[in-house]
C-alpha cells in the first residue's frame, strides 16, 4: 500500500476505479503492469468484487459490456431487413449446432458453457426458431435443398430419393432421450432427379440414394438411410417436428474436403434458386472436438476468435473474385486448425457461397462459431 501513501481519499477512490474499467476492457495489460509493481492480488481482488457488483446490482445499468458482446448484430433486424425475392431465393450458410441443441433443459444446465450458448436455451436455438419461420414468411419455397456437414462422399454427389425422411440418428454415448427424437417431413422424387441432372449438366457425377441404401452408422445401432443430425436436430427448431407442406431433399459433400470442389458442388445447383427451391448448407466455423473450448466465446482462446474474425473479414468482401480468394484462403489461416482439426464443418460455407456466386454476401447473425450468411442477394 505503500504506492498510495500519497494519494487522497478522492484520489485514491478514482483510482480504484479507473483499474476496476481497464481491468473489465483490457485484463491482460492491467494484470500485467500490476504483477509488475506489485499489486496484482489487489487488483484481481477489486475486479472480481467490480464484477460482481456490476452483475448484481441495479444502479450499475448496464454492466459495462464486453468487446465480444457489443459486436453481436441484432439478428432479429437483420432477418427482418433480408429482402423478400421468392423469384431468386438467396442461399444460406447456417450454423446447425449439434444433438445438444435438442436436449431438454435441465439436463443442459449442469453441462457448461458450450450447452449454454449452443443448447436448447442458448442464442442459437433462439436464432434457428426466427431463422426458419423468416424463410418461409420471405420466400415461400417449393421445397428446400440441404447441404450437411455430416454426409461426405467420394466424386459422386449422393442425393435422397425418400418418400418420407427417415432419421439417421447418427450420433452416439448420448442419454435414451436423444434416440426418440422426431421430425416428420417428405422427400420428392421429382427435386432430387432435378439435382442429379443439374450435376450432370455441369459435368459433376451424382446419383440418387433411396430408402434401401444404407449411408451411415446410426447410434441406435445399425446402418440406416436418412436425414442427418446436421438436418434434421436444427430443422426441429426451424420448422416444427411435423413439417410436410414441402419436400426436403439433402445432397452429400465432397470428401475430399477441397475449398474448389465444394464450391463447385454449390454452383451446379444455383439454378434451383430461381426455381422456388430454397438451398441451405449447415455446418459450424468452430469445430474442435479435441478442445471443447472452442464452442463458445466464454472459453474460447485467442486463436480461435483470431481465426473467427478473419472468417468474417474475407466473407465481407465486397468484390466478389477476391471475396472468393479470401474465403478460400482461410483454411491456411494460421488459427485454422485450432477450430477446425478436420475441415468436414467448415467446407459447407463454400457449398453455400458456390451456390450463391457473384451476389451481395450478407451477415444474417455473427456471434462467434455460429454465424448465420445469405449468399446471392
Amino acid at each position: 500500500m505503500r504506492y498510495f501513501s500519497g494519494l487522497t481519499t478522492t484520489q485514491f477512490a478514482l483510482f480504484v476505479a479507473l483499474a476496476a474499467v481497464l481491468l473489465v476492457l483490457y485484463p491482460s495489460l492491467l494484470t500485467a503492469a500490476s504483477s509488475a509493481i506489485g499489486i496484482g492480488a489487489l487488483s484481481r481482488n477489486l475486479i472480481s468484487r467490480f464484477r460482481n457488483y456490476s452483475t448484481n446490482t441495479t444502479t450499475l445499468s448496464p454492466a459495462i459490456p464486453t468487446m465480444a458482446a457489443s459486436s453481436n448484430i441484432d439478428f432479429l433486424q437483420s432477418l427482418k431487413d433480408l429482402p423478400a425475392t421468392p423469384e431468386r431465393i438467396p442461399v444460406f450458410f447456417f450454423a446447425h449446432g449439434s444433438p445438444i441443441l435438442a436436449f431438454p433443459p435441465h439436463m443442459a444446465a449442469g453441462m457448461g458453457d458450450m450447452a449454454a450458448y449452443q443448447g436448447s436455451t442458448g442464442v442459437l436455438s433462439d436464432f434457428l426458431k426466427a431463422f426458419g419461420s423468416t424463410l418461409l414468411e420471405k420466400y415461400n419455397p417449393k421445397g428446400i435443398v440441404v447441404f450437411s456437414a455430416h454426409w461426405e462422399t467420394h466424386g459422386t454427389r449422393l442425393v435422397s430419393d425418400y418418400k418420407e425422411n427417415p432419421l439417421l440418428m447418427d450420433y452416439f454415448g448420448f442419454p435414451p432421450e436423444l434416440y426418440q427424437l422426431k421430425f416428420k417431413s417428405k422427400g420428392d422424387s421429382k427435386l432430387a432427379q432435378r439435382v442429379v441432372d443439374l450435376y450432370k449438366e455441369n459435368g459433376l457425377k451424382a446419383r440418387l440414394t433411396d430408402e434401401k441404401e444404407a449411408r451411415g452408422e446410426d447410434g441406435r445401432g445399425f446402418e440406416g438411410p436418412g436425414l442427418d443430425h446436421g438436418v434434421f436436430v436444427p430443422f426441429r427448431i426451424m420448422f416444427g417436428e411435423e413439417f410436410t407442406s414441402i419436400p426436403i431433399v439433402q445432397v452429400s459433400i465432397d470428401s475430399s474436403l477441397d475449398p474448389e470442389k465444394n464450391w463447385q458442388a454449390g454452383k451446379a445447383v444455383a439454378k434451383l434458386r430461381e426455381e422456388g427451391i430454397l438451398v441451405l448448407s449447415g455446418g459450424l466455423t468452430a469445430h474442435n472436438l479435441r478442445d471443447r473450448s472452442s464452442f463458445s466465446p466464454a472459453t474460447a482462446k485467442p486463436i480461435h476468435k483470431e481465426f473467427d474474425s478473419a472468417l468474417h473479414q474475407a466473407v465481407s468482401v465486397e468484390d466478389a473474385a477476391l471475396r472468393k480468394k479470401a474465403m478460400c484462403e482461410l483454411p491456411r489461416h494460421p488459427g485454422f486448425r485450432a477450430s477446425h482439426p478436420r475441415e468436414d464443418h467448415f467446407v459447407p460455407l463454400y457449398v453455400a457461397a458456390g451456390a450463391g456466386e457473384g451476389g451481395e454476401v450478407r451477415t444474417v447473425m455473427n456471434h462467434y462459431g455460429i454465424p448465420t450468411f445469405a449468399f446471392g442477394l
